[in-house]
């Protein structure tokens, strides 16, 4: 019995079960989504920010399309973390592969225009310095991200959660 219990345990829950780590395990089981979830936003974020700023300064791109290649590559990044380990998206058949997919493309696609609007309106229109607004944009994007992933792509079911 206790060795499928310890299969059902991903790398995150093995890490705080080690000896110090284990005292913080109570809080980690409690908030474990919204945890991981801003781990790999995290991630995601300097990820995002890295990006912006190497296309911004180094490539010289224009901030709209800096923004929308940085999102294609931090959108791959995203599903994939999102999936395996903030949500437990795990799915029986490719159909629904695809269609959780594809909503989460949507969802993030909805973003990247929030974002490339905020970005264009004050970087290009009205000459705000670029990286003070991809902050703001992010954390921005970063909350719709969360409520749209959560209520709509991730979700769970009413069969699914029992």
């Amino acid at each position: 019995m206790m060795v499928i219990e310890e299969e059902k345990k991903d790398i995150f829950d093995r890490i705080m079960s080690l000896p110090v780590l284990n005292i913080f395990e109570p809080f980690y089981t409690k908030h474990k989504e919204g945890l991981l979830y801003l781990f790999f936003g995290g991630l995601a974020f300097f990820l995002s920010i890295f990006l912006f700023w190497f296309m911004d300064s180094v490539m010289l791109l224009n901030a709209v399309v800096n923004n929308t290649i940085d999102w294609i590559i931090c959108v791959a990044f995203q599903f994939f973390t999102n999936r395996t380990w903030v949500f437990d998206g795990k799915v029986d058949n490719t159909r629904d592969f695809l269609k959780q997919a594809g909503s989460f493309t949507l969802g993030r696609l909805f973003t990247l225009v929030v974002e490339d609007l905020i970005i264009l309106i004050f970087v290009t229109i009205l000459a705000f310095p670029s990286m003070p607004v991809k902050l703001a944009a992010t954390f921005i994007v970063i909350v719709l991200n969360y409520v749209i992933s959560k209520l709509f792509v991730f979700k769970k079911t009413e069969e699914s959660a029992q």
